[in-house]
């Protein structure tokens, strides 16, 4: 198991950018492929990003691809997501989620451990 913590989340308005960041502890992060989904009220989650073990291999919505990054530091501990130009649709809570088993899935139900959230509201 792996505990992950998100951060990063806040207000900001439209176009704007900011970056969550997922520090994960327990079992070596490097075994795990690693995934950001989000779920805004009153919504079903919904897949944002995932990357392989070694960061090698990357996944994305067709909603935020070219505008959200996603990338990993196996030294740190840490998976990323960078958002850019920012759409108040992008409002939820973004969550940060890891693999044993997969190498880096849209599905949730391939996520072995979950972090508790961290919110992003964009304004318009």
């Amino acid at each position: 198991q792996v505990q992950l913590v998100e951060s990063g989340g806040g207000l900001v308005q439209a176009g704007g950018s900011l970056r969550l960041s997922c520090a994960a502890s327990g079992r070596t992060f490097s075994s795990y492929a690693m995934g950001w989904f989000r779920q805004a009220p009153g919504e079903e989650r919904e897949f944002v990003a995932a990357i392989s073990r070694s960061g090698g291999r990357t996944l994305y919505a067709d909603s935020v691809k070219g505008r959200f990054t996603i990338s990993r530091d196996n030294f740190k501990n840490t998976v990323y997501l960078q958002m850019n130009s920012l759409k108040p649709e992008d409002t939820a809570v973004y969550y940060c989620a890891a693999s044993f088993y997969s190498s880096g899935s849209s599905y949730d139900n391939e996520y072995d451990d979950w972090g508790q959230g961290t919110q992003v509201t964009v304004s318009s």
